[in-house]
């Protein structure tokens, strides 16, 4: 059992929850932390004539504590099932080498999200542009306010959709929960002082808009790095079959040479499936790298 004093406020909860959540993904930590928010303040507003303190005290005995609820959502993390190994590679699944990059479902994941960010960073891009030189052309309006409002939601929302399909092809553990409506009752001017204060607003904004230069760049480097290492081991093996090389390589009369003989064919093919495993592993690190990005601007701790 833990001794310490229960929490007298929700800060003071989730204070302790995100703690005992130290090391966890940080999408885990975010949905924890939205639930237990929104569980302990509709306790709140549903005993109005006491006090915080008094209802948290009477919420971790039927709640539970941090501590419990943080083990709690770790087991039910476990038992989620994904398309990927949740457990980190022991060293002794280390010692596949450069090879057994090819059997591992999150190199495809990594390459389609390359090859899909193109279409994605555009329509984001679009999207957050326009709607930021709607927003500054209504501001004089009456519509200025609720188009406002509509747009950030829309933000919130694109943002949400983005981290599920970062989880679904790139295995980082995002954010599950939709963004959280407005109660019915507050009034138009806090929503706007919470969307405006809130930084996740911003980060995501940012978010969009920079998906369409990494777009861009996964897009390329996907594209080429298939091509050309495909496109070298199918031709020398398609010349080794013909007996006829396929390759003009002029500017380097030795080179052009090599590659029209068979040894120099078999050559070309290693060099081919080599590139093509070099390309596997720069997926994975572009879909590391950007998991982090995403992690960073997309998940409110």
């Amino acid at each position: 059992m833990n001794s310490s004093p229960a929490p007298e406020s929700v800060r003071a909860y989730l204070a302790e929850l995100r703690h005992a959540l130290k090391g966890a993904p940080r999408g885990l930590i975010s949905d924890a932390l939205a639930d237990c928010e929104e569980h302990l303040n509709m306790e709140i507003a549903q005993n109005p004539d006491l006090s915080e303190a008094i209802v948290m005290a009477t919420v971790v005995e039927t709640y539970g504590s941090p501590q419990e609820i943080a083990e709690e959502y770790r087991d039910m993390e476990a038992t989620i099932s994904t398309p990927f190994p949740k457990a980190e590679p022991s060293s002794t699944d280390r010692r596949y080498g450069f090879f057994n990059v090819i059997s591992d479902p999150r190199t495809y994941g990594a390459l389609l999200y390359m090859l899909l960010s193109l279409v994605t960073g555009i329509f984001y891009f679009t999207w957050t542009v326009a709607g930021i030189s709607l927003t500054a052309s209504f501001a004089i309006l009456i519509i200025g306010i609720p188009f406002a409002l509509l747009f950030i939601g829309s933000i919130r929302m694109l943002s949400h959709v983005e981290g599920r399909i970062v989880e679904g092809l790139l295995g980082v553990r995002m954010p599950r929960r939709l963004p959280s409506p407005a109660a019915p009752d507050e009034k138009i001017w806090t929503r706007i002082k919470e969307a405006l204060s809130d930084l996740r607003t911003w980060t995501s904004m940012f978010y969009l808009l920079l998906m369409l230069p990494l777009g861009i760049i996964y897009f390329v480097l996907g594209i080429v790095g298939l091509s050309v290492s495909l496109g070298v081991a199918g031709g020398s093996i398609y010349s080794l079959i013909t007996n006829h090389s396929h390759f003009q390589i002029s500017d380097v009369p030795w080179l052009d040479h090599l590659v029209h003989t068979a040894p120099g064919l078999v050559l070309t093919t290693i060099l081919g499936l080599l590139l093509f495993f070099l390309v596997l592993h720069m997926a994975r690190m572009v879909a590391w790298i950007h998991g982090r990005i995403a992690e960073g601007l997309l998940v409110r701790l």
